[in-house]
């Protein structure tokens, strides 16, 4: 048996009041849906510092690494071969507006009022976003 190696992401709920900031993926994984910013963590970085660039690389917004606050976790299978560990912070101060900075790879962003998300959220994202939410046990697992 071998010991588990999952890619760590790290996703950002930009949050502004009863608010939250969605991107719409443009690439070939989940094309027009929905998730939050997010991205894999670097392997010379903290979770939080991986965060917030990458809302800065995606967004254009700056946040403070200790403003994050962790929401919930995802252990999801992706594959029989791949697994992920998906970190979800919340940021509700930060500096900048919000611009599609990857446009290769995000078709939109757009606020969405909590009581009127999408229903096209990518699952594994969503898996995130709907526990943190409903403010169940911090802790989720996807796709097993």
């Amino acid at each position: 048996m071998t010991t588990a190696a999952p890619v760590i992401d790290t996703h950002v709920f930009l949050r502004d009041g009863d608010k939250i900031l969605l991107s719409q993926r443009g690439g070939p994984y989940g094309y027009g849906r929905w998730h939050a910013p997010s991205g894999k963590l670097n392997d010379d970085e903290s979770a939080t510092k991986g965060a917030a660039r990458e809302l800065l690389e995606e967004t254009g917004v700056t946040v403070e690494p200790d403003h994050l606050r962790l929401v919930h976790t995802v252990h999801h299978r992706q594959s029989a071969d791949v697994t992920r560990l998906g970190l979800f912070f919340e940021a509700t101060r930060w500096q900048g507006s919000p611009e599609n900075r990857e446009p290769s790879k995000c078709l939109a962003l757009r606020w969405f009022p909590v009581n009127d998300l999408p229903a096209d959220i990518i699952e594994y994202p969503a898996a995130g976003l709907y526990g943190y939410l409903k403010g169940t046990e911090g802790f989720t697992e996807h796709g097993w």
